[in-house]
């Protein structure tokens, strides 16, 4: 047996199919962000972020740099071991409390990543549920999907965001089955939301549980910050929320948000948290600054949804295909892996602008695109710069001035 062949065909596979993930070596600049250097061939230069799901720069504000540093010194940079074994550092405490308050439910249990989170909890809630029935959206994410799986429990996948298939799934269930709906609030790739108020209405009449993902809209929506769920009025409707930490807020980790029943069941049964090292009290400080100070402050969020608007804008005036979206998401529609990549090495190398390219199978092939995420600092003359930028690039690899994607029914 050839082992190493084995290994070297399967990325031989990756580069056939234009699927191989060239990550890029970027230096991040607290006090210029957008601004970041990048180690890349021939030295290091200067470049322009475009695709950070830092939204709203909260991992270079003052006071989270403060809180982190803060924290570190008093405590050290680990947590020394998981929850139960001396990891359940004071600091990690008081970010559960605050985002149980955030979200308006009992509790809140913080995991190490969003991916993580997911896959905790949903597979354990539905697992402990007896002959529990997922009802899961087509274009959920992959720890959705992952957690999903590893529960065991019966799916079902309903047409994304098509509430009568997902009424007919419920009514055409066993009567008094429990039942899993699982959902986002706000889908990354095309920037789409779902009619929450809807889905929570139908869960009530079914009598269904709600496992909401709102990683791409916690700090970004609502007054205080607490996501499409807190914006559109129906927190209390939805019975787990589960965000993340290193988005919106700037920092790393993920968290669900529910009654302290269901998360003290987590707690006590995934094994994904139960043996897993807890998160160093230096980040959860930090994360803990970023979160109280979105609460408070609307500033960050009004600029943001502002330059996002500029920008939806300038590139629309440009005749370049933006595809629609209401939310902060700018996705750029090109349609083809290797025109994808290319575009994207062509912004870096002319023109110091970094956006990464999304292939299959983050996107279904024939659905490549450029997907663009401006932040509050990311000024009109750097909109100007993209716009201009991003013509060139149309111009010189003759790209599509089309905006539409293949139609997704379902996914595994």
């Amino acid at each position: 047996m050839d082992y190493r062949r084995t290994f070297v065909r399967a990325i031989e596979r990756l580069n056939a199919e234009q699927r191989y993930r060239v990550f890029a070596d970027l230096e991040r600049d607290a006090e210029r962000f957008p601004r970041a250097k990048w180690h890349g061939p021939g030295g290091a230069r200067d470049v322009v972020v475009w695709c950070s799901n830092d939204y709203l720069a909260m991992g270079r504000h003052p006071q989270v740099i403060a809180a982190m540093r803060d924290a570190a010194a008093a405590h050290g940079v680990g947590a020394g071991g998981t929850r139960n074994i001396s990891g359940t550092n004071h600091p990690l405490v008081s970010l559960e409390a605050e985002l149980a308050d955030l979200h308006g439910k009992d509790k809140a249990l913080v995991f190490t990543s969003g991916w993580i989170s997911n896959l905790a909890a949903i597979s354990t809630i539905a697992a402990l549920l007896p002959d529990c029935l997922i009802l899961s959206d087509a274009l959920n994410h992959n720890s959705m999907i992952e957690g999903i799986r590893r529960s065991g429990a019966e799916k079902q996948i309903f047409r994304h965001n098509d509430l009568a298939h997902l009424e007919a799934l419920l009514r055409a269930r066993r009567r008094g089955r429990p039942t899993l709906i699982a959902c986002e609030s706000l889908y990354s790739m095309d920037g789409d939301i779902a009619p929450l108020a809807a889905i929570a209405e139908l869960a009530e009449r079914y009598e269904a549980l709600t496992y909401l993902d709102e990683v791409h809209a916690v700090g970004m929506y609502g007054a205080r910050g607490g996501g499409i769920a807190e914006r559109d009025g129906v927190m209390a409707k939805i019975d787990v929320i589960e965000g993340t930490l290193a988005k919106g807020f700037g920092t790393l980790g993920g968290y669900i948000a529910a009654d302290a029943v269901i998360v003290d069941a987590v707690r006590s049964y995934a094994p994904s948290f139960i043996f897993t090292t807890a998160l160093p009290p230096a980040i959860a400080a930090a994360a803990t600054a970023a979160i109280r100070h979105l609460k408070r402050s609307s500033e960050e969020r009004a600029a943001h949804q502002r330059q996002v608007a500029c920008t939806k804008a300038a590139l629309a005036v440009a005749g370049l295909p933006v595809m629609p979206a209401p939310s902060h998401i700018v996705p750029v529609f090109v349609g083809d892996a290797e025109l994808c990549k290319a575009a994207c090495d062509r912004l870096m190398e002319r023109h110091g602008i970094y956006i990464q390219p999304v292939n299959y199978p983050t996107v279904p092939r024939g659905a490549e695109r450029l997907r663009i995420t401006p932040t509050p600092l990311h000024d009109d003359r750097l909109i100007a710069d993209l716009a201009a930028a991003m013509t060139e690039v149309w111009e010189a690899l003759d790209l599509p001035r089309r905006r539409d994607a293949p139609t997704i029914l379902a996914a595994e």
